[in-house]
């Protein structure tokens, strides 16, 4: 989990950041989670990373606001996914799959919060969406 959801995050940002400091302009959109702003049993660790994600997009957003970078944070709740798949225990695979299913949003609800935060004017920065499915507790 670390090597994905925090290294991966860092690894993107290392491989644009120096194009968009040169050019003075960009905007850097990554993926969290509810859970970067939600803890959840047995999601300690898992939370955790997406804690430190949203640490570090903040960092980003407060070191890079002179050079005219944006960077933007989509933390979605529960989406229709294929998550279930990586889940070993047969009970909370059943769980995520109904909740998924039934609560989930689709992957199309998510495209289009980033769309709306890449569409803003150059001026405006989206820092932080969080979409969940309104059903969603958590």
């Amino acid at each position: 989990m670390i090597d994905i959801n925090i290294m991966g995050v860092l690894n993107g940002i290392a491989a644009v950041l120096p194009i968009m400091q040169k050019k003075q302009s960009g905007q850097i959109v990554t993926t969290d989670s509810v859970a970067g702003h939600v803890v959840f049993q047995q999601g300690t660790i898992y939370c955790g990373t997406k804690f430190v994600v949203r640490a570090i997009m903040e960092g980003l957003r407060q070191e890079e606001r002179e050079s005219n970078i944006r960077s933007t944070l989509i933390s979605p709740g529960t989406v229709d996914t294929e998550l279930h798949t990586t889940i070993n225990d047969p009970e909370r695979r059943a769980w995520v799959v109904n909740l998924q299913r039934t609560d989930g949003l689709k992957a199309s609800d998510v495209a289009d919060a980033v769309a709306y935060a890449i569409g803003t004017p150059e001026s405006a920065a989206v820092n932080e969406v969080i979409i969940r499915p309104t059903k969603q507790v958590g």
